[in-house]
């Protein structure tokens, strides 16, 4: 079997450890040109210094020399700032894993793909921010996309490419996060600490707080168009608690395939890394029999608003689902510090969407340009929020 050859964007993360311990453990079948973080230099090199990686890169430089001090004698390159992280994603890797969170992971992204690689799509802020563009550079270099969020791993597991007209609609489930059940009132004293504390699946601090919100399973809608040529019509919502059944297609003649699994990354991770065979691994197997009951729910969008928000971003399209998750970006972070509450988040992300309307993108320079004014525009909302709450 030949070495597939690997390289994790955003390998200190929670995707980029799921990608190191299956890596780790397949050491025979991987090899890793470059590992890239954003300032965890320690582990960072504790991650190179396992797989016997190429390169290692820090896209904050203040970081570099921890790193250069951590990887001394070992003989692996080292490296800081934009222009080496964009380097690294550009390197001979068969497979690139792109998992940096946020618009950050749209130009390393973007470098794999134009390379033609294999990209296993963690970042759906690559999407949401460029979808059209994005989508258009892989079929222009021969690169292929295959995702790795749970919901848009069990599509692609079930969904023939080849007959997209044989689809009737897509259904992607959301655990409907810790506030499923909490009333406006109650949501409106929400602390960091309670919000990142998912009931199911193991995540980051930003990506907890956008399921919590189900801001996430918004911008997954915005994704999943992009990925399957379905339509925004014929994508749906359904809240199931037990995050077991992770997506469904509903196919013309009533039948309907869902993708099942324990909520562990590591299996779509797997999936991507292995494509298009299947790595074993140990963790845990699916019992149906002690789970019992399975249940759903159509999503609540008078308490959860997110979603309506990200489904009329993408309605509108331009620029509207760049300055969406640029503002949802920037009002999370600034929850996260504990400057506005939790129902300021897309508060302000509405807030920004109507105090700016662009022209769309024509390129990626237009993309980063937008991005940038939308974050501008969510500051001063915030800092108005904030002087008003004082």
């Amino acid at each position: 079997m030949a070495v597939k050859r690997v390289t994790v964007l955003g390998a200190t993360g929670s995707v980029g450890r799921s990608t190191f311990e299956l890596l780790a453990g397949a050491r025979e079948r991987f090899g890793v040109e470059a590992l890239v973080a954003n300032r965890n230099a320690a582990e960072l090199a504790v991650q190179a210094k396992a797989l016997g990686a190429r390169r290692a890169v820090v896209a904050d430089e203040t970081a570099l020399p921890v790193l250069r001090e951590a990887l001394a004698g070992t003989g692996i390159e080292t490296g800081g700032g934009t222009a080496a992280v964009l380097e690294a994603a550009a390197m001979p890797a068969d497979f690139v894993m792109a998992a940096i969170v946020g618009a950050a992971g749209l130009e390393p992204t973007l470098a794999a793909i134009r390379r033609g690689a294999t990209i296993g799509l963690a970042n759906k802020e690559t999407l949401v921010c460029a979808g059209a563009l994005v989508t258009a550079e892989a079929a222009r270099h021969g690169a292929r996309l295959i995702p790795v969020d749970s919901e848009h791993s069990a599509i692609f597991q079930v969904f023939d490419a080849t007959r997209p007209e044989r689809v009737e609609r897509i259904v992607l489930t959301a655990s409907g996060g810790p506030f499923r059940t909490w009333s406006r009132v109650e949501m409106a004293a929400v602390t960091p600490a309670q919000a990142v504390a998912h009931p199911n699946w193991t995540m980051g601090a930003k990506i907890s707080v956008d399921s919590a919100t189900m801001m996430n399973k918004g911008l997954e809608v915005i994704e999943a168009f992009h990925l399957f040529p379905v339509g925004l019509d014929r994508i749906e919502v359904l809240v199931h608690p037990q995050s077991i059944v992770h997506s469904m297609v509903v196919h013309v003649d009533g039948s309907v395939l869902a993708q099942l699994g324990t909520p562990d990354m590591r299996v779509p991770v797997s999936l991507a890394l292995a494509w298009p065979d299947r790595l074993p691994f140990d963790g845990p197997r699916l019992d149906l029999a002690k789970i019992a009951s399975l249940t759903f729910e159509a999503p609540d969008l008078e308490r959860f608003p997110a979603l309506r928000l990200a489904r009329g971003a993408l309605q509108a399209g331009g620029a509207a689902p760049t300055i969406l998750n640029a503002a949802n970006e920037v009002a999370v972070a600034a929850f996260l510090a504990g400057r506005i509450g939790f129902l300021d988040i897309v508060a302000t992300v509405e807030g920004t969407l109507a105090a700016y309307s662009p022209p769309a993108p024509a390129d990626i320079a237009a993309v980063t340009g937008t991005d940038a004014e939308a974050r501008k525009i969510a500051q001063v909302l915030l800092a108005a929020r904030v002087r008003g709450a004082s």
